[in-house]
């Protein structure tokens, strides 16, 4: 069969598409009905603003990224003639929806008791984040290349355990009578693989399922349905450039959020790509990352200080079915909800537990992914890429509660912390810029068990680049950001080159891993034949003299 022949019979859509659809569709509702809730909750904006300019610029969004990678992901299909391939999944980025609330526009919400002036700081951040990654583009192909896929894989299970399935998980139990039902239809259909009766779609029998417990069991409620359903209207996107240059006056204090998450989104983005190459989808990197860059520029614009990005897991959407359809209707509905406001509707209809159980199980599938598309000796490298981000977790934890408490760490003290056994400083250290501290460390690990010290020793000097500079175990961007954790790395660098000077002495060599296909086994060469070694004997008596 003709690769051609192959791409023209690519379904638009399967049954498995429906799956990955409920999931991904119902992932990014969540995302947005809590992004709706900071800009009005938190940050104080109106909500006419935040429903008729934020919510239809991030659909804008929704609609050209998930149709650009559905077209990417048909692209792919034809270039390498299957039809099994599965489009990225795309949406707002979760962590940069609370870093900008909170870091970037609520102090300058209070400060100035102008909520439109903390909007357009927003704006001009989501164009920064846009800009840098575009800009890393063009070096993010380069650094995927050199950097040990135990590395990326495991920072980004670093991220998916923490980030992406712990709060579902807490959720979930919070009503577990819902939410654990659900779970199980989950567990049961897309990991142990066992078709439901009739063939009913699985993420669409788990939302039925919690739905309507949710609902028999007066977890819902009646009036918050007509209350919502009161709120509908139809909003047209439009652009704010008049906001976004007004936020852009004032860039300079941005900058220290802003360049720090910019090379978090490129980075995530490149183990997101990594992860879904392990998968059997390799995407061309620098595509991912021009989209991902136009899509907070060009959101930034309309009034959505909100960066989009490609999501963790495509290898859980692979798992339930997903191939190119479910993202392109994923992002048609998103927008054609923000644009209508049924945001409210659909949260007051469906309860959040029957929701949440798909994102534990993302969580747990790129977990594993980690373990099982590395070589089984790099396992360590990549249980240290996952702490920073269990550190960062933890510290942010710690941070809400203090918050919550009407104090914060630095009011408590470090002491009293320590002498209640938090250790928050390190806690703190470790999990700023944890993406990359991830990667570095990861980087590290698999070059020791490698035995590959001088690159270890290179390794390290990275570490203590980005230390000192303030891109990763630093509060913010600074010269001398942390000089004592750039020491650190210094020093791990000098034992790693002295025993790559001890390795040389010896005259030993470098041990690397063996390469493993995509289910963790080691990729075995063919045996030679009888043909191959008839070829190597006339090579050989060719080439003597």
């Amino acid at each position: 069969m003709s690769t051609t022949s192959t791409a023209s019979r690519v379904p638009l859509w399967t049954r498995g598409d429906t799956n990955a659809f409920f999931g991904l569709a119902f992932n990014i509702l969540v995302n947005v009905l809590t992004l709706t809730g900071l800009m009005i909750g938190v940050v104080g904006l109106a909500a006419g603003d935040v429903l008729g300019t934020v919510l239809p610029a991030i659909g804008v969004a929704m609609v050209l990224g998930n149709v650009f990678y559905t077209w990417l992901a048909l692209r792919l299909a034809k270039r390498e003639g299957r039809s099994d391939v599965t489009a990225l999944p795309y949406g707002p980025s979760v962590p940069h929806m609370f870093i900008v609330v909170f870091v970037i526009m609520l102090p300058i919400a209070l400060a100035t008791k102008d909520p439109v002036r903390a909007w357009e700081a927003g704006l001009a951040w989501a164009f920064v984040i846009g800009i840098i990654v575009l800009i890393g583009a063009f070096v993010g192909p380069w650094i995927r290349k050199i950097t040990p896929r135990a590395a990326m894989l495991g920072t980004l299970a670093g991220i998916s355990l923490t980030f992406i399935a712990m709060r579902p998980a807490a959720q979930i139990w919070e009503a577990a009578w819902i939410g654990l039902p659900v779970l199980a239809v989950i567990l049961i259909g897309f990991v142990a693989g066992v078709r439901l009766p009739g063939g009913v779609p699985v993420g669409l029998a788990a939302l039925l399922l919690g739905t309507a417990i949710g609902w028999i069991g007066g977890y819902m409620s009646v009036p918050d349905v007509s209350a919502a359903a009161r709120d509908i209207a139809l909003a047209v996107p439009h652009q704010r450039v008049d906001l976004l240059l007004a936020g852009l006056s004032d860039l300079a204090p941005l900058l220290a959020t802003a360049i720090p998450l910019g090379v978090y989104n490129f980075t995530e983005a490149m183990s997101n790509v990594e992860s879904a190459a392990a998968a059997g989808d390799d995407y061309d990197l620098r595509s991912v990352l021009l989209a991902d860059g136009a899509g907070a520029v060009v959101g930034a614009a309309l009034g959505s200080p909100f960066p989009p990005a490609v999501y963790i897991g495509h290898p859980g959407w692979k798992a339930a079915g997903g191939r190119v359809g479910y993202s392109m209707a994923s992002g048609l509905v998103i927008g054609l909800l923000c644009f209508l406001g049924l945001f409210g509707l659909l949260s007051a209809l469906l309860p959040l537990p029957a929701i949440v159980p798909i994102l534990l199980f993302i969580g747990l599938l790129i977990g594993a992914q980690a373990f099982r598309a590395t070589p089984r000796v790099h396992a360590a490298a990549v249980v240290i890429a996952i702490v920073p981000n269990a550190a960062a977790w933890a510290s942010g934890l710690i941070d809400n509660a203090l918050a919550a408490a009407g104090t914060s760490a630095a009011e408590v003290g470090n002491a009293a912390l320590a002498s209640a056994g938090v250790v928050y400083e390190g806690l703190l250290t470790l999990g700023h810029g944890a993406v990359l501290a991830g990667m570095v460390l990861g980087a590290i690990t698999v070059f020791i068990i490698d035995r590959r010290f001088a690159a270890a020793a290179v390794a390290c000097g990275v570490g203590a680049a980005l230390s000192f500079i303030g891109l990763i175990h630093a509060a913010q961007v600074g010269w001398a950001a942390a000089p004592q954790v750039a020491l650190g790395y210094l020093l791990f660098g000098a034992v790693c080159a002295g025993f790559w000077w001890l390795q040389r002495a010896r005259g030993e060599q470098p041990t690397p891993a063996p390469e493993v296909d995509e289910n963790g086994d080691p990729v075995v060469p063919a045996p030679r034949t009888e043909v191959d070694l008839t070829a190597e004997r006339e090579r050989a008596a060719a080439s003597t003299p």
